[in-house]
């Protein structure tokens, strides 16, 4: 029970201090001239995450945690951290344009377009699988899809406009 209750914790933990992250990088962004899009969907978001969150916090605690996919969400760890280290003071959870800033085309931007979200479907269905719970892994994963749709469709939109206004 420890274990899967230390698992949440952390994750929890992480997802507060990244928001915390996100906040200090937005206001920066903003203040240096950036400017938000699809703000409208981003609450919508933040309510997927969270219900996936608690739900885990709801049905986990006590479930044996499966090494195997353990280990699959530690690798997506570091790889959130090696995105989130690439876009520095760059990376937020909203959509931020910046004008006259460059695309970030080095590390895992080298090789996806959106590696973060990549990260996300990831850690979205592999945490749940780590628990033994196939079903609230698919559930979660059909749902963040229709998100990801919405939010990548606004965000190349806004970088494509960013790339042509230069």
């Amino acid at each position: 029970m420890w274990i899967s209750i230390g698992l949440l914790a952390f994750v929890t933990a992480q997802r507060l201090a990244e928001l915390m992250l996100a906040q200090h990088n937005t206001r920066a962004l903003i203040a240096k001239g950036g400017r938000e899009i699809g703000a409208q969907h981003y609450p919508y978001m933040v309510a997927l995450h969270a219900c996936w969150m608690a739900g885990l916090w709801f049905l986990a605690p006590g479930r044996p945690v499966e090494p195997v996919w353990l280990a699959v969400f530690a690798v997506l760890q570091i790889a959130r951290l090696w995105v989130i280290a690439t876009l520095k003071g760059r990376w937020t959870t909203r959509i931020i344009v910046l004008p006259d800033a460059p695309l970030v085309s080095t590390g895992p931007y080298r090789v996806f377009a959106h590696p973060n979200y990549a990260v996300v479907i990831g850690e979205i269905a592999v945490l749940p699988l780590a628990f033994g719970m196939p079903v609230y892994a698919a559930v979660f994963s059909v749902l963040n899809a229709l998100m990801l749709g919405v939010r990548i469709t606004a965000e190349d939109r806004a970088l494509k406009a960013a790339m042509f206004l230069k």
